[in-house]
């Protein structure tokens, strides 16, 4: 078997590996990274965030052609769906981003091993490649991701499957049903509901968007009904099926609902299968997730983990991050993530994105707080796009002012959030917006109204 030695390996290619290699290349490292599928970029480059992206534009612009344009005074006739090729076009995307990541790699000299990594432990990273290798490391990085998670009573087959599949169709099914309500659910449900089918969402809670703030979830799931998406809130699966050609799901004190294709989207779970963590001493807790320190490392020596495996949000970026921090810890000593301000975003229509507290959070924990809220139909540049749903909430310590969290559904609202971002991370008041002077007319003027609102002071409403 051939054998070789590294500074650092990192096992995974995905938004926390791939990063985090080229990061420690820079620093100095000689750096190689593992990865089991012959493109680069994790599940977010491949069948996630980045191809559901192409799609939901994709959709989006020939809903507009076929039903919005006209409101504009644009007349648009013979619309017509080329699935196959809006299908390619979001390949092409994904080929270019994927194959950028390899340019990457070769312009900062990282190593890229096809196959499958493993831990050996006493130190050693075992790689199962083309050609076996057995790659020995000062550091290991354990960047291995997350994948679908499962339900109880449902087998992935055939029409029933996971937001990978739903990502490649082939044909507009005549009826959908997604189960699951949060960002994954209601962004692909979006897609195929734009594109003609029938999309019914269950939701095992009794809201959509878990986790997100309650008053904007309620905007979102008003104006997602408006669009044509039928939801069943506080529906338990407990089952799904294939039925002939399509598909059939339970749902307990309902009748069984048949569609043609099933789409579960009830969230992800760690990829930690066939790592050898047990051989290299290391446990996961009771969710699967791989316990770390502030410097992300594990009860192995030598050994880290960053990303989907160690818990938190499941967001690319916050991998981005950590990946960044630990390596950067590894070589300088420092390295941090302010998980406080870590934005997320849902790019349905309109988007909606968050960063910081919500007001139950901050209720539950009791912490006295003062809200600005402005709408996105008093803003001229939502006017001028027409796009009007949705507003901006600023949610402010009551005694210092301190921005606790900021939370939007609207035109552009994934945009909106990076100045929120940004004024969090620097410890801003809602008196620090509302002082900035923002361009006109600007969809970000609805967030300097929002903090001016704080104190009443709003001026365009």
């Amino acid at each position: 078997m051939k054998k070789t030695k590294h500074d650092l390996v990192v096992i995974g290619g995905g938004p926390g590996g791939y990063v985090a290699a080229i990061r420690a290349a820079q620093l100095g490292l000689d750096v190689a990274c593992v990865e089991m599928e012959p493109a680069l970029g994790g599940t977010c480059l491949r069948v996630g965030c980045i191809p559901s992206k192409a799609m939901l534009e994709s959709s989006g612009r020939f809903r507009a052609a076929g039903r919005d344009l006209k409101k504009l005074g644009v007349k648009v006739s013979g619309v017509e769906l080329d699935l196959s090729a809006m299908l390619k076009r979001k390949d092409r995307i994904v080929k270019g981003l994927t194959g950028g990541v390899d340019g990457l790699f070769r312009k900062n000299g990282v190593i890229r091993y096809l196959g499958r990594g493993s831990l050996a432990g006493g130190g050693k990273g075992k790689v199962k490649a083309e050609e076996p290798v057995e790659i020995t490391a000062d550091q290991i990085l354990i960047a291995t991701g997350s994948r679908p998670a499962p339900l109880k009573g449902i087998e992935f087959g055939g029409p029933i499957g996971t937001s990978t599949e739903a990502l490649s169709y082939p044909e507009v099914p005549g009826s959908l049903v997604v189960i699951g309500a949060g960002a994954i659910g209601l962004e692909l449900g979006s897609v195929w509901s734009r594109l003609g089918s029938r999309v019914t969402v269950l939701e095992y809670l009794d809201r959509v968007l878990p986790g997100s703030d309650a008053g904007i979830a309620s905007i979102a799931l008003r104006v997602l009904k408006r669009q044509g998406l039928k939801f069943q809130l506080g529906a338990r699966v407990t089952g799904a099926r294939v039925k002939g050609a399509g598909a059939v799901v339970e749902v307990e004190g309902l009748e069984p609902i048949e569609a043609d294709r099933v789409l579960v989207a009830v969230g992800r779970v760690p990829f930690t299968e066939g790592l050898g963590l047990k051989a290299a001493g290391i446990s996961t807790d009771k969710r699967g997730f791989i316990p770390v320190g502030e410097d992300f490392a594990t009860s192995a020596e030598g050994v880290y983990a960053v990303g989907d495996v160690i818990g938190g949000p499941m967001l690319a970026h916050k991998a981005h991050e950590e990946g960044i921090a630990c390596v950067e810890r590894i070589v300088t000593g420092y390295g941090h993530v302010n998980y406080d301000v870590i934005p997320s975003i849902a790019y349905t229509e309109p988007e909606v994105a968050a960063v910081g507290r919500t007001e139950e959070d901050l209720r539950e924990a009791g912490i006295e707080y003062r809200k600005g809220a402005f709408p996105f139909k008093a803003n001229g540049r939502a006017q001028a796009l027409g796009e009007t749903d949705g507003e901006v909430k600023v949610l402010a310590h009551a005694e210092t002012d301190r921005i606790l969290g900021v939370h939007v559904i609207g035109p552009r609202a994934g945009d909106i959030i990076a100045e929120a971002a940004a004024a969090m991370e620097f410890g801003a008041s809602s008196e620090d917006l509302a002082r900035t002077c923002h361009a006109h007319p600007t969809l970000s003027e609805a967030l300097k109204e929002a903090a001016l609102a704080v104190d009443g002071r709003a001026l365009h409403i």
